[in-house]
């Protein structure tokens, strides 16, 4: 069992910028890649128990105008099913090797006021962040690209 030191241990290590590796989902049988092979994203951590995490699928086509307010509704669908983000607090479950994601905000409203379980493991300097979705397991890489060292 791990005690409060650590938790503390486990945000340390955790705080800071990582950037996305891979995002694959897993379904018997099936390995799918729900934002494209080439997708790019940023998950952040801070100390006092912030966080964001912002996916998309890359390239994306440009719209039209550079006023995002003016785009068409075709424009509007592809920017949406190509990204996903939110942001809100974060708790570790060390007992449980979990991080949860406490929703505030997000690109699928569905899932504001939730928390989102992720279970985690640390391999070779990289967090493998792993959760069971109505559509499938998801399995999310991330490589630590920024350590946040004071406020």
């Amino acid at each position: 069992m791990m005690t409060k030191t650590h938790t503390k241990d486990l945000r340390e290590w955790m705080v800071g910028a990582w950037r996305l590796v891979s995002l694959t989902e897993h379904r018997v049988g099936e390995i799918s890649y729900p934002l494209g092979k080439d997708a790019v994203g940023l998950l952040l951590y801070d100390r006092v128990g912030r966080m964001s995490a912002q996916l998309r699928r890359t390239p994306q086509p440009l719209f039209a105008h550079d006023d995002w307010r003016r785009a068409t509704d075709e424009e509007k669908a592809a920017a949406w099913s190509n990204y996903f983000g939110y942001f809100g607090s974060y708790t570790i479950d060390a007992d449980e090797g979990a991080v949860i994601h406490h929703i505030e905000g997000s690109s699928f409203p569905n899932v504001v006021g939730s928390d989102q379980v992720r279970y985690f493991q640390f391999d070779d300097g990289k967090l493998i962040l792993n959760a069971d979705t109505p559509w499938g397991h998801v399995e999310i890489v991330w490589e630590k690209i920024f350590q946040q060292d004071s406020y």
